[in-house]
């Protein structure tokens, strides 16, 4: 478990959710990053990159299903000593005062909704969205090059296709258009319940909660010490249920034994990865940044001035006097062709009338006379 953050109470902090909350995408980023690299050398692995969103469900769907039957929380809620507490507590009147339970449970159907909101929603969230993006893609290809790129199918006139190609093509027409008003309620719902849940106006930090009909809240450190003795009574009782011959038992005893072992490690093991990315993803981007960064030289001298023409203008010893009226200057202006400096209404007068530098004799024009807004 990780350590609680701030607050006071059993109401968890605004970022202790929000830490919670991105817990399992930087856990997909970390683990779909680790099965790229081993892809590199092992291409089997494809395989299961092919189907990331179904391993990566699958995955949370067994950590989640654990949290939830054994501690009431998610896998990340798990992880900083979170709960889930449902909001109506129904006890029975006729029970000694003694024998009430201090925090009730969660319901069978309360943990069912947990883990669809958990598992099952981003999963169809992920579908759904590469569905679309795939589509989108479709129609800005066909939109450009025409229905020679399209697919198969949307090539086929109406009248020749079956109705599995008709009812595909109308669903994906559906979600083309009703995904984006979609995502952006849940998106819009989930805002303003977090905003809602940081101005503590809710104990909702989201609207799976709420259709739950729990929130989240820290559980104190005599429940986390009742939660590990409830979970190895939980496991001793599934070892008691085991039937059939010696051998056969021993082999489930064996598998149920590798299963919590497995879980046991797994939270561990899991926040041990996210960290192990970040810090080879923090590595290689500055090796690489090391590698691809241009060399840097110290920069090349000024080239040498143009030399006076035999025929210009001299100079005159003060570079604060104009070549040409040989007074201090005053509105200077330069000559680009040269780099030379004058006075304006002087240069400007002699470029437009004999299209040269006075000093250099290079030919020049208006264009080429800039303003100077700092003498030197």
């Amino acid at each position: 478990m990780l350590m609680q953050v701030g607050g006071e109470g059993d109401r968890p902090t605004f970022f202790e959710m929000v830490a919670a909350q991105q817990l399992p995408e930087s856990l997909r980023a970390a683990l779909m990053y680790s099965l790229g690299v081993i892809a590199q050398r092992r291409p089997i692995v494809h395989r299961v990159l092919d189907y990331s969103d179904e391993f990566f469900a699958f995955l949370m769907l067994i950590l989640e299903a654990h949290n939830v039957r054994t501690a009431d929380a998610s896998f990340a809620e798990a992880l900083y000593g979170l709960r889930r507490q449902p909001v109506e507590i129904v006890t029975d009147v006729t029970q000694k005062k003694s024998s009430l339970p201090s925090r009730a449970g969660l319901t069978r159907a309360q943990k069912s909704l947990s883990i669809f909101f958990l598992v099952g929603l981003p999963y169809i969230k992920a579908k759904l969205q590469g569905a679309y993006t795939a589509q989108r893609g479709s129609a800005l290809q066909t939109a450009l090059w025409g229905s020679s790129s399209a697919p198969v199918e949307e090539v086929v006139p109406h009248n020749n296709r079956s109705i599995f190609q008709r009812w595909k093509l109308n669903l994906v027409a559906f979600l083309t258009y009703s995904f984006p008003w979609i995502h952006a309620t849940h998106e819009g719902l989930s805002f303003a319940y977090q905003l809602l849940y940081l101005l503590e106006a809710t104990r909702f930090y989201s609207p799976a909660l709420y259709l739950t009909g729990v929130y989240v809240r820290r559980a104190s450190g005599q429940e986390l010490l009742d939660g590990t003795k409830h979970i190895q009574e939980r496991r001793n009782h599934d070892y008691e249920r085991i039937r059939g011959p010696a051998s056969l038992k021993a082999v489930q005893r064996g598998l149920l034994k590798s299963l919590y072992t497995f879980l046991d490690y797994a939270q561990t093991g899991l926040i041990a990865g996210v960290f192990l990315f970040k810090m080879m993803e923090w590595w290689y981007q500055s090796a690489e940044e090391r590698v691809m960064a241009p060399t840097i030289y110290p920069p090349p001298p000024p080239p040498p001035p143009p030399k006076v023409a035999p025929n210009g203008i001299p100079l005159p010893e003060s570079v604060r006097t104009c070549p040409l009226c040989l007074q201090r200057r005053t509105n200077p202006a330069m000559a680009a062709v040269s780099g030379y400096v004058f006075c304006y209404p002087c240069i400007y007068k002699y470029i437009s009338q004999y299209k040269r530098c006075p000093v250099t004799l290079i030919p020049a024009d208006i264009e080429h006379i800039r303003r100077l807004y700092k003498d030197a």
